[in-house]
C-alpha cells in the first residue's frame, strides 16, 4: 500500500491519478446501486408474480436505507477507520446485490432492496476519504472529480439497468452490479491507506454531536438549507419527468425519459470546473453562480408551452444539463466550505449536509407528483424555479468568514 504515494504517476491534484480514480469509481457505482431497479420494475414484477404496489416498494425502501444509513452509520468515519468501514461497506452491499439476485419472492427483494440502500452508504465514506488525503490547495478539485464519479453513477445507472434487464434480465444486472462492487473492494483494500480516527465519542454522543455542529456553524445551516432547496427543484423534474413525456403532446416511454440521464451527465461531466473554481476564486461564488444557473434553467424551461413540441424537448435537453450543472457544481462548492469548518468531524458534517439534501429530494417528488396531476408541467418548473431562487437567496445572505473550530492542522496522509 505503500506505494500508492510516491511521486511518480502524481497527478496535478497531489494524489496519484490511480486512486482518484479509485474513489470516483467506488462512489459512482455504490451509488449507482440505489438507481439500478427503477426502469426494471415493470419487467420485474410481472417476472416475480409481484404487484405494481408491491414493486413500488422497491425504490422507496432503497432510498429509506440510504437516508438511515447516512443518519446513523457516516458519522462513525469519525471515529472508526474509513478504510475499514468502506471495505465492511463493500462487502455487505455485494451480498445484498447478490440476495436481490437470488430472490424468490418479492418480500426477500424488498428487504434486499432496503440494505442496498444502507450498504450504498459506502459513498459517503468515500467522498470525505478523498477530501482527507487531497492537499487544501486541490481539494475542490479531488472533491469535484471523486462527486463527477457519483453523479454519473446517479445519472447512468437508469440508462445501464434498462439496457441490461431488456437484453439479459433484471437478475444480471443485479449480479452485475455485485461484481463491480467487489472489485472496488478489492482495489479499496489494496488502494487505500488507513485513516486514523478524529474523535473517541461514544456511538450516541456522536450522533448527537451532529445537531451541535448544526447548531454552531451558520455556514453549515446554510449549505444544508441551500442544497435542500435545490435539491427540491432538481428531484421534482426527474420524478415527473417519464409522466410528462409519457402524455400529450410527446407520447414517449419510459426509455426516453431514462435517455434524459445523458443530459444530465453532462453537466455532470462539468463538474470537475467547479472545484477548480471553488480552489480558486472560493466556493462561495461557485454556489451563487451555481443557483443562479438552476434558477435560470427551470425559469427557461416554464416557457416550453409556447414552443413547437420539437422545439420543446430541444429546451428540456438544454435545460437538463444546464440546471444538473448547476446543483451538481453547488453540492461540490458547499462540500469544500463544510469540510473546511472541521478537519476532525468531516465524516459527520457530510452527514448533515447530505441529510438535508436528500430531505429536500423527498420533499420535491411528493410536491413534484402533487402540482403535475393538479396543475401541470408548468407548475412543476415554477416550483423549481422558486427553489433555486430561494438557494440563491440563501446564498446572498452576508456571513461571516468559514472558520475551522478545530486549531490543530488537519490529518494529512502523505502524497
Amino acid at each position: 500500500m505503500s506505494n500508492i504515494h510516491q511521486p511518480d504517476n502524481t497527478s496535478h491534484t497531489g494524489l496519484r491519478l490511480q486512486l482518484v480514480l479509485l474513489l470516483a469509481s467506488g462512489a459512482g457505482l455504490a451509488v449507482a446501486s440505489l438507481y439500478y431497479s427503477q426502469p426494471m420494475l415493470g419487467v420485474l414484477g410481472a417476472d416475480i408474480g409481484a404487484s405494481a404496489r408491491e414493486v413500488g416498494l422497491m425504490p422507496t425502501l432503497t432510498q429509506l436505507g440510504y437516508a438511515l444509513g447516512i443518519l446513523f452509520l457516516a458519522p462513525l468515519g469519525d471515529r472508526l477507520d474509513r478504510r475499514l468501514i468502506i471495505l465492511l461497506k463493500a462487502a455487505a452491499l455485494t451480498a445484498a446485490l447478490l440476495l436481490a439476485a437470488a430472490s424468490p419472492s418479492i418480500h426477500v427483494l424488498l428487504i434486499a432492496s432496503l440494505a442496498i440502500g444502507i450498504t450504498a452508504t459506502m459513498a459517503q465514506d468515500i467522498v470525505p476519504a478523498a477530501a482527507t488525503m487531497a492537499p487544501e490547495a486541490h481539494r475542490g478539485k479531488v472533491v469535484g472529480t471523486v462527486m463527477t464519479g457519483l453523479l454519473l453513477g446517479i445519472l447512468l445507472s437508469r440508462v445501464v439497468s434498462g439496457l441490461v434487464a431488456e437484453a439479459f434480465g433484471w437478475r444480471t444486472m443485479f449480479v452485475i452490479a455485485a461484481i463491480s462492487i467487489a472489485a472496488i473492494g478489492v482495489a479499496a483494500w489494496r488502494g487505500l491507506p488507513r485513516f486514523p480516527a478524529t474523535t473517541q465519542l461514544a456511538y450516541g454522543a456522536l450522533l448527537g454531536s451532529l445537531l451541535d455542529l448544526l447548531r454552531r456553524h451558520s455556514a453549515l445551516r446554510r449549505a444544508a438549507l441551500a442544497q435542500g432547496l435545490l435539491s427540491v427543484g432538481f428531484s421534482a423534474f426527474w420524478s415527473t419527468l417519464a409522466v410528462m413525456l409519457h402524455g400529450e403532446p410527446f407520447h414517449m416511454g419510459s426509455a426516453a425519459a431514462g435517455m434524459f440521464g445523458l443530459a444530465g451527465a453532462a453537466g455532470a461531466l462539468a463538474a470537475p470546473m467547479a472545484g477548480r473554481l471553488a480552489d480558486r476564486r472560493g466556493p462561495e461564488l461557485v454556489t451563487r453562480l451555481g443557483s443562479g444557473l438552476v434558477m435560470l434553467s427551470f425559469a427557461a424551461m416554464s416557457l416550453a408551452p409556447l414552443v413547437s413540441p420539437t422545439a420543446q424537448l430541444c429546451l428540456l435537453v438544454a435545460c437538463a444539463i444546464g440546471f444538473d450543472l448547476g446543483v451538481q457544481a453547488t453540492l461540490i462548492a458547499h462540500q469544500t466550505i463544510v469540510y473546511g469548518i472541521d478537519p476532525a468531524a468531516r465524516s459527520r458534517l457530510n452527514a448533515v449536509l447530505f441529510v438535508g439534501m436528500f430531505v429536500g429530494m423527498a420533499a420535491g417528488a411528493v410536491s413534484g407528483s402533487l402540482l403535475l396531476a393538479a396543475w401541470g408541467w408548468t407548475a412543476v418548473t415554477l416550483l423549481a424555479t422558486a427553489m433555486g431562487l430561494a438557494a440563491l437567496l440563501v446564498r446572498l445572505w452576508p456571513s461571516g468568514p468559514v472558520r475551522s473550530t478545530s486549531t490543530a492542522e488537519p490529518h494529512r496522509l502523505p502524497c
